[in-house]
């Protein structure tokens, strides 16, 4: 992903008036205050606000709004040898961490009798899309009571209001 190199420029132009020139006489004209010489000075961001633009510059925009509970479809890049491929992972969201562009969501699914769980950067390049397959209606912030569970007890309620 390329990022303008105008929105990571680590330095900002600002004209100042050279204020401490000596003067000779007390009395000013404008001729004079007009050719005076311009002072530049630049200041540097700071390292956080270099990162922040950064970090801004690598989310991804086209997200779902995902909630725990949720039945997704994340479609997961591939590469084997010099081809790439996308592989789709459906579960259950579990739980939900971070923000911004430390965002993750944990999904749960049952491969072949064994609940297996996946921890994916929603914002990683190795993420293709998250795809909301059906809203969930859960009361808990977090859904590891699923993982005792076996079955149709694993079944969450489904959410039509969102």
């Amino acid at each position: 992903m390329t990022v303008d190199s105008k929105e990571l420029s680590s330095e900002e132009v600002k004209v100042e008036d050279e204020s401490n020139a000596p003067e000779d006489s007390g009395v000013k004209n404008a001729s004079e205050e007009n050719s005076k010489a311009k002072k530049i000075s630049t200041k540097k961001l700071s390292p956080a606000e270099i990162i922040k633009t950064f970090e801004a510059a690598q989310q991804n925009k086209d997200l779902p709004e995902i909630y725990v509970g949720d039945t997704v479809r994340v479609g997961v890049r591939i590469s084997e040898g010099n081809k790439e491929r996308v592989q789709p992972y459906e579960g259950v969201v579990i739980a939900k961490r971070h923000g911004g562009i430390h965002q993750t969501i944990t999904v749960r699914r049952i491969f072949q009798g064994i609940g297996v769980e996946r921890i994916f950067l929603v914002h990683s390049p190795q993420v293709a899309s998250i795809k909301v397959e059906r809203r969930g209606k859960v009361r808990r912030a977090k859904l590891f009571y699923l993982r005792e569970r076996v079955g149709k007890a694993t079944r969450v309620k489904q959410r039509f209001d969102r």
